[in-house]
């Protein structure tokens, strides 16, 4: 046990309720902002000249979209992929422009970004449909773009999208060359048996290399340096040669108008007004407006009553045909009647459920409760809503004795606990209390009798209050993940001197050219899962490029760290570390928690502490 600051006793109930009324303080601030901006609101609906509408296509747009002109031969479903920064969203811009489905403006940038919280980071978080006209051979196609993340932390959206297409375009960056998250990528496609055309972007910069990126992609995905495009998006250089690319080298989607209707749900939305939004591939067949049809998952029957393509915004049609991707409105009100993955069909000619999704696997937990239980049920609404429209996110009740009553979140990484956090707050406008993320467990016991009553041998734990007695397990295990670490070779030293100090093992070191190392390492999850990026980028000022994926569970020496307030542990704070790293992690917090609890006429003991 270490104390970091020794004193007389007093209640830790007192300390807890002087954070929260910090919190309730900020809190109170975000509602009278609200406030106004709803008196705004009043006092400019006062004015008759003024009228605020919801963007909608006319009935001329509506009138002159004839689908059923587009057989399976002539449709075209792609994707976008690459890593972070490597110009996807400028690339789908560009496209937009060349198909006339976007005016040609100077202000078209990141069209496809709709999100607030995606303008502000300047990263795409949520993959994004578009269906666009081009016109190639003297006959007009059909081609379906979605948008995809870049950042590992949302590939599950990319895995997704991969379903709705027959081809990908893998954009590397002329400069960077081939980073971790684009081998991530590659290899998703690859696995999903879709054709994939390399693209090279921002040819246009001085220090551009499309040479050696190429021989790169040659080398690690052996690709024929022949097939790589080598355009500019910023600039539109040699971006029809890409539409012509997706056309002559993208596989048709198989399925005909004359099979019983059949739709995979791909992606979805809640709307206040209109509920959910399904976006769906049609795989066979075709559906109407005031069909019936039901969902495969549920069994339960709906009545189509808006459907149509994205371009990129909604424009309705009166019907959609085998092969083209496209949303769809059928008067689903609750939240759980539109699962992401599920098979949807007409009433009267039932088909057999498509395999659906994987589901999503979390590497990172946290505690999310209200600033006041009065405002649990608000939030619960707000999180099922936004977890509709993002499925890799886990829920499961959870209650804690300063907190209150929340659930327990698990997320794809810390990025996206970031962001989850983020649009629960602009587009809810709900303020929530988030515990320090920890990574998923598990324990295998020993005890014949804690056995019967969980019910399995091996228990998965979540929360580090939850954590069993080292007297009642023969072993506990942690979760490790194969890392690709892909960087300059000048920084090879500083970054294998990183890996080591993270119980990093290396399975892997190969030059991709003479500048660029490849290093795979095998990690413990927990070390990697907080400040790892952050210092790979600094030691290789910001060249590094890191991806990871699941690799099992290993044996650990680990053990459970209370943190300590005038003798009382605080839940909250409670954390699993290695016993290695005990003392170092146990003298950090309590620096930390001695600079962020408010002073106080007394004075405060803060202790971490490890066993009984």
């Amino acid at each position: 046990m270490s104390v970091c600051m020794v004193a007389r006793l007093c209640q830790t109930s007192s300390i807890l309720s002087l954070l929260k009324m910090c919190m309730r303080k900020s809190h109170r601030y975000n509602s009278s902002y609200t406030m106004s901006r709803h008196r705004w609101i009043q006092i400019m609906s006062g004015f008759p000249s003024i009228t605020f509408r919801r963007r909608t296509s006319t009935q001329a747009d509506k009138d002159t979209v004839d689908l059923s002109k587009f057989p399976a031969d002539r449709i075209r479903n792609f994707c976008i992929v690459a890593h972070i920064d490597h110009g996807k969203s400028t690339l789908a811009d560009r496209l937009l422009e060349m198909t006339g489905a976007i005016a040609k403006t100077g202000k078209n940038k990141q069209v496809l970004d709709k999100l607030q919280v995606e303008r502000e980071r300047g990263i795409t978080v949520k993959a994004q449909t578009a269906s666009l006209f081009y016109d190639y051979g003297g006959e007009q196609y059909l081609l379906n773009l979605i948008d995809t993340p870049g950042h590992v932390d949302f590939s599950y959206e990319v895995s997704r999208s991969l379903s709705a297409c027959q081809g990908v375009l893998l954009i590397v960056d002329a400069n960077q060359g081939i980073q971790a998250q684009t081998v991530a990528n590659f290899y998703l496609a690859f696995e999903a048996q879709l054709s994939i055309i390399p693209v090279i972007n921002k040819i246009d910069l001085k220090n551009a290399d499309p040479s050696r990126v190429e021989s790169q992609i040659e080398k690690v995905f052996d690709i024929p340096s022949e097939e790589c495009i080598r355009i500019s998006a910023k600039l539109g250089t040699n971006v029809e040669k890409v539409l012509q690319a997706v056309v002559e080298r993208i596989p048709a989607p198989a399925g005909s108008v004359h099979e019983p209707f059949k739709a995979l749900v791909f992606d979805s939305n809640f709307d206040h007004y209109r509920g959910v939004v399904a976006n769906i591939a049609v795989l066979g067949g075709r559906v109407k407006k005031g069909d019936k049809i039901v969902s495969a998952h549920l069994r339960k029957t709906y009545e189509v009553n808006e459907l149509g393509l994205l371009r990129p915004d909604e424009l309705p049609t009166q019907k959609l045909f085998a092969g083209q991707v496209g949303y769809i409105i059928a008067g689903m009100k609750e939240v759980k009647e539109a699962q992401i993955g599920d098979t949807l069909f007409l009433q009267e000619r039932p088909v057999d459920a498509l395999p659906g999704f994987k589901p999503a696997k979390p590497m990172v937990f946290a505690g999310m409760y209200p600033m006041d239980q009065s405002e649990y049920p608000g939030l619960r609404s707000a999180i099922e809503r936004l977890t509709l429209n993002d499925s890799s996110v886990m829920v499961q009740r959870d209650s804690s004795l300063a907190l209150g009553a929340g659930w327990r979140l698990g997320f794809l990484g810390l990025l996206h606990m970031e962001v989850f956090n983020q649009r629960l707050e602009q587009e809810y406008n709900a303020s929530v209390i988030v515990t320090a993320p920890t990574v998923p467990y598990k324990a295998v016991l020993s005890s014949a009798k804690l056995i019967k009553e969980r019910g399995s041998e091996e228990i998965i734990i979540v929360n580090p209050a939850q954590f069993p007695d080292r007297s009642a397990v023969s072993e506990y295990l942690e979760p490790m993940v194969l890392g690709t670490i892909l960087a300059p070779d000048a920084h090879t030293g500083k970054i294998m001197n990183l890996c080591l100090n993270r119980r990093g093992v290396q399975k892997n070191m190969v030059y991709i050219d003479d500048q660029r190392v490849m290093m795979k390492y095998l990690f413990p999850l927990n070390e990697i899962v907080v400040d790892f990026y952050d210092l790979l980028k600094s030691l290789s000022s910001g060249y590094a490029s890191f991806d990871y994926e699941s690799a099992g569970y290993q044996a650990a020496d680990l053990i459970k760290m209370d943190l300590l307030l005038n003798g009382h542990p605080v839940e909250e704070l409670t954390t699993i570390v290695h016993r290695e790293r005990a003392y170092t992690m146990g003298k950090a917090m309590c620096e930390r928690l001695k600079d962020s609890i408010p002073r106080q006429m007394f004075e405060i003991a803060v202790q971490a502490a490890i066993g009984k």
